[in-house]
């Protein structure tokens, strides 16, 4: 048995199967590329689902941990620390200079304290309901699962958590229409990106920021795989809303790539709102811990420091050109490019022949088929593969890239 089937096996016989696991095992990397227990290279334009954000093998950020190791790794939040300090300094200043943060451990978490925030600001007034949109992602607890707007993750599940409700994404009307006086609060992802990256126009999150001023409600924004600069700005709405900078949420969540790839989640809440989760209404064991603060302070040093916030709107815009490129000269298997700076969701065309013997979605045997030839990729529903890479990405990273999905793309023509 060879090393790589070893590892495998190991997983496969002693691991809960929560995932459908691709044939490849990886075991280092460095920059935006990562290698198999083979010794195969991998491009890799997926960087742990958008988490990844300074590639792998980044020898300053393991410098800087390891510093931190060295010296406090874990205490309890009864006490204070340092980088945990500067760290929510930082993120308040991104949001504007107001407000206050929580520290957790992913996009889940954080999804479930913004939960609890709007539940608390209503309470008084019976105000308990979250109004979330058809296609979107919110994570996998069972709050998490009933505000996805998504079926399929639902199912086994029931009863579901009361309290939420989902209209279509991107109508204002719908929207309106669904209010009650039991709802508190609207809750949408500026880019959609598990359902295939669908981005919010301005007029749209205008819209509701104007309605749940109307009828008194929160705002809350789930940033988790759109923000931490992956779209040019820190959080995904404010490069939506370039235009328009007076425009904030009443509070948002975060995760992904904030600690470079480490285990970190957070929320941001506006200044009404930054105190009502006192003492004894939420926690966290790990949340904030001083080794995942030190990372994360290095990991956004370094994004200022190396100019990467407009590293990924500058190659994600040259992406998306040349995406753009190949579309016209393969319509027969490449129908559409969407997204922002370097979240970007490249949608198929209907009926491909090669995919036609095959029961799994055409999205999932695209990204087979861009593995074997040496490049990752995340699906995204039934017709869409995603680029989520890092955020040193270069144009030579990206045109090996291009290069290899051209390569599948004439195979599956010829």
């Amino acid at each position: 048995m060879s090393n790589a089937q070893s590892i495998k096996q190991r997983i496969d016989d002693n691991v809960i199967p929560t995932y459908a696991r691709f044939p490849i095992t990886l075991t280092h990397g460095k920059g935006c590329h990562v290698f198999d227990a083979d010794g195969k290279r991998y491009l890799d334009l997926g960087a742990g689902i958008a988490t990844a954000c300074l590639g792998h093998g980044h020898r300053e950020l393991a410098t800087a941990l390891a510093e931190q190791a060295g010296k406090l790794t874990h205490v309890s939040n009864l006490y204070y620390t340092e980088p945990q300090g500067l760290l929510a300094e930082k993120l308040v200043k991104y949001a504007g200079g107001s407000g206050k943060v929580f520290f957790c451990n992913s996009g889940a978490e954080a999804n479930e304290t913004l939960f609890k925030l709007a539940r608390l600001n209503g309470e008084e007034k019976g105000k308990f309901e979250i109004l979330t949109t058809l296609g979107s992602f919110h994570g996998r607890t069972l709050a998490g699962i009933a505000a996805t707007g998504q079926p399929k993750v639902k199912e086994g599940f029931a009863p579901e958590v009361e309290g939420f409700r989902h209209v279509p994404y991107g109508n204002l009307d719908a929207m309106r229409e669904a209010i009650t006086p039991a709802t508190g609060a609207i809750l949408v992802e500026p880019i959609q990106g598990e359902s295939g990256i669908h981005c919010a126009v301005p007029e749209y999150l205008l819209g509701l920021r104007a309605l749940c001023n109307e009828r008194n409600l929160l705002l809350i924004l789930d940033e988790v795989q759109c923000g931490h600069f992956r779209t040019g700005k820190f959080y995904g709405w404010q490069t939506i809303m370039a235009d328009h900078p007076d425009f904030a949420p009443d509070a948002c969540s975060m995760a992904k790539s904030l600690a470079g790839g480490l285990p970190m989640g957070a929320i941001w809440a506006s200044k009404p709102l930054q105190d009502l989760l006192g003492p004894g209404k939420h926690g966290t064991t790990f949340g904030g811990t001083p080794l995942i603060c030190a990372g994360a302070l290095k990991a956004l040093e370094i994004i200022e420091r190396d100019g990467l916030a407009q590293n990924a709107a500058k190659l994600g815009a040259y992406l998306k050109e040349q995406i753009e490129k190949l579309i016209t000269n393969y319509p027969g298997v490449l129908k559409k490019v969407r997204g922002v700076g370097l979240m970007i969701g490249v949608v198929l065309a209907k009926d491909i022949t090669a995919f036609a013997q095959s029961k799994r979605p055409a999205s999932v045997q695209m990204v087979q088929r861009l593995h074997d030839a040496g490049l990752l990729t995340i699906p995204a529903g039934a017709d869409v593969f995603r680029l989520l890479p890092a955020l040193n990405l270069t144009k030579e990273d990206a045109d090996e890239g291009l290069a290899l999905i051209e390569s599948v793309v004439k195979e599956l023509v010829s």
